[in-house]
């Protein structure tokens, strides 16, 4: 399906950006089949128990940040090898690039969060996206993977009928505009989330899930086996971290941080998801507004100390946003076109001819790859150690 200009310019922002941007306006075993998931899961108390990072596939942007499978199983054996996650989730949209992605990363003997998220499409075709997808990862199940799967993420945003407005960016100005019927809305949102999780009971036989926006989801985690949250709060005490993570233990169900991360600049974690809005994209090329100090290490110690919390929470799973955004390079030599500043991924995309949108390019780690790799490394050494 062609997408469109908005959708596409949505996609190089981020789902993450987008959820904060709506907020601001005040809006390893399995854990078992639905309805049998225990308390006692829920906080194992022995660290997380899934480290994980978010992988998106896509079309790309450009002719230079196509999807490659080539690409991809390089940085599956990054992700498992120099990250040192157990867990990846394969997120984005596209039926053969998400299971191709899932495929290899069960190959390597990573755990798989498989999250298809189609947006901007009629829901049917969404929900057929959700089945097709299902139905692979439960072959993998089937066939011995660890897998679970995720339904979707932020339906309210990705998900027409829902919110007024065709695509993301126009839903996005309703919500910033206040012309939104929330009741109409979080009745339409309810609906969907029960056709997806039906949807996804009838192709998987696994653990379900599904991932939620902070303040404006509020699902029925009846439906699912794992509460999931995209979470990008910032408080200056890691104690308020914990006192708002509890809420999500009430179901008495495992609960996975389906996202978390900032961008590398300083007073980044302050802004929570809205980190993007230092970006113009009105600007052809986009452009960073204003004059904000780079620094990978303020993202560095932000991913690190929620680590920490979820970590000393015994959390079921972590996935850091993300591990890599091809369509936003860094320009050390053009601090105004820097878009890695305004990213959230984990590593630094730099292109071989910088203005060239069909460039080759690869990736470096930023200071936040190296923290997410300690801190994975050292627990897994832990983990073997025990066994």
């Amino acid at each position: 399906m062609e997408e469109t200009k908005g959708t596409k310019q949505a996609k190089g922002i981020s789902r993450a950006q987008f959820l904060a941007g709506a907020a601001a306006v005040g809006a390893a075993g399995a854990v078992g089949p639905a309805g049998r998931a225990r308390a006692a899961e829920a906080r194992h108390g022995r660290g997380l128990r899934r480290r994980g990072v978010v992988y998106t596939v896509g079309a790309g942007e450009t002719p230079g940040t196509a999807w490659s499978a080539r690409r991809m199983r390089h940085d599956i054996r990054a992700i498992r090898d120099d990250l040192h996650a157990d867990t990846v989730d394969v997120t984005g949209d596209g039926v053969e690039r998400l299971t191709r992605t899932a495929a290899e990363a069960a190959e390597r003997g990573l755990h798989v969060w498989l999250q298809p998220t189609l947006g901007d499409a009629p829901q049917r075709d969404i929900l057929e996206h959700i089945a097709e997808t299902g139905r692979f990862a439960e072959r993998l199940r089937k066939q011995g993977a660890s897998v679970d799967f995720s339904v979707g993420c932020e339906f309210w945003l990705f998900v027409p009928g829902i919110l007024p407005g065709e695509t993301v960016l126009d839903r996005i100005r309703h919500l910033q505009n206040g012309t939104v019927d929330w009741p109409r809305m979080r009745r339409r949102l309810a609906e969907f989330t029960v056709k997806s999780a039906k949807v996804g009971r009838s192709v998987f036989k696994g653990n379900l899930s599904y991932a939620a926006a902070q303040s404006i989801d509020d699902p029925d985690w009846s439906l699912f086996d794992i509460v999931g949250i995209d979470y990008y709060s910032h408080f200056e005490k890691r104690s308020d971290h914990v006192r708002e993570l509890k809420q999500y233990l009430k179901w008495g169900k495992p609960l996975a941080i389906t996202e978390f991360g900032t961008c590398a600049y300083v007073g980044a974690p302050e802004t929570g998801g809205m980190g993007w809005d230092i970006v113009d994209y009105d600007k052809d090329p986009p452009e960073i507004k204003g004059s904000p100090v780079r620094s990978e290490r303020v993202q560095a110690d932000y991913v690190g100390e929620l680590l920490d919390v979820f970590e000393s929470m015994g959390l079921y799973a972590a996935m850091a946003f993300e591990f890599i955004s091809a369509d936003a390079p860094h320009r050390p030599d053009a601090p105004r076109f820097d878009l890695d500043m305004a990213s959230y991924a984990l590593t630094k995309v730099l292109k071989d001819r910088p203005d060239d949108p069909a460039s080759g390019w690869h990736w470096e780690p930023k200071e936040a790859f190296r923290t997410v790799a300690r801190r994975y490394g050292a627990a897994g050494h832990r983990t073997a150690q025990s066994q």
